[in-house]
């Protein structure tokens, strides 16, 4: 049979689009199953509040269930693993954070590669704050490093555990400031806030939210937050960057898939995330966490990966940590 030389173009024009037809049609029908989205970390933390609060969020966006799944154990990386080596697909997303930024590092071998995830969006940035038990007699960061660098080693710093967020913007302060103080690990922040209040240990960079009751209270002293800006949370204290020039640590989440996963598909999540982070509503509930929205591309989200595995890998490296 012979086709005249129109025809057979017209053909042509119309096998080459096939793949762009295919592509769209494929990102306007997703999802369309359930969709997991995974929190690495046991139900009731800020990453397990934060996940409920986006897949909700999603669910209605995008009109199916977005499965909040609790995958706990290891800082974070057992649940990071499940859904970073998912099919890449759509379907399988995590809640990163600052945890796996610092874990790049801290672990000598993970079986995902957190730089080349397929960044989604950011969620969240929250603040931790140093605090102190009311025997220490320091009531500014000034007067803290000095009472610490005239008592070398006698101060101990308590952590949630090694390699957590509190226990690494200590180690920047430690770092930064050229104090000594001994590093107490606790098995989660309810033991520490516990002896903290007790006094058995003296300084701890808490997340915010959990402090903040202690703080009014006056049971513990609060000197400043770690993030280069104030906390609307507690907008009487300074940050630690006022007296320590370029001092920044903070808890911050996103959303990323496993490498490969269609960018029109993540496209249209970072849209939606977007959205909701815009929301009056969604902002106030991460105002009541004492956190504030990180909107932005998925380029933006890539970038802060980065930009923080190379932050913690010097500090880690300085301070010689193992997991």
């Amino acid at each position: 049979m012979n086709l005249d030389r129109r025809k057979v173009l017209q053909l042509g024009t119309a096998a080459a689009a096939l793949p762009a037809v295919s592509k769209i049609a494929y990102a306007q029908a997703y999802p369309s199953r359930p969709v997991r989205l995974v929190a690495p970390f046991p139900p009731g933390g800020s990453i397990d509040l934060t996940a409920r609060l986006l897949g909700q969020w999603l669910t209605e966006r995008l009109g199916q269930q977005i499965v909040v799944e609790n995958r706990a154990g290891a800082g974070g990386n057992l649940g990071s693993e499940m859904a970073l080596n998912a099919p890449a697909d759509g379907y399988s997303l995590l809640v990163c954070s600052v945890a796996n930024a610092i874990s790049a590092t801290l672990y000598e071998k993970l079986n995902y590669n957190f730089r080349e995830v397929a960044p989604v969006a950011g969620i969240s940035r929250a603040p931790n704050v140093m605090v102190v038990h009311p025997s220490v007699p320091a009531k500014t960061v000034p007067e803290f490093i000095a009472y610490a660098k005239a008592n070398p080693g006698k101060i101990n710093m308590a952590s949630s555990g090694v390699g957590t967020s509190i226990h690494m913007s200590g180690e920047l302060f430690k770092l930064m400031t050229g104090v000594d103080m001994q590093h107490v690990p606790y098995r989660g922040s309810g033991p520490m806030l516990t002896d903290l209040l007790a006094g058995q240990v003296q300084v701890a960079f808490d997340n915010l939210q959990p402090s903040m009751p202690h703080i009014k209270a006056g049971t513990l002293r609060g000197l400043a937050v770690t993030t280069a800006t104030r906390s609307q949370a507690v907008p009487e204290l300074p940050t630690i960057a006022d007296f320590v020039p370029g001092y920044e640590a903070s808890t911050w989440n996103g959303v990323c898939a496993p490498k490969n996963t269609p960018a029109d598909i993540i496209e249209r999540l970072n849209k939606e995330i977007n959205a909701g982070l815009a929301d009056a509503t969604m902002k106030s509930r991460l105002a009541d966490m004492g956190a504030w929205p990180l909107p932005g591309s998925p380029a933006d989200c890539g970038k802060l990966i980065g930009d923080e595995i190379d932050k913690w890998a010097k500090v880690v490296r300085a301070a010689n940590l193992k997991a």
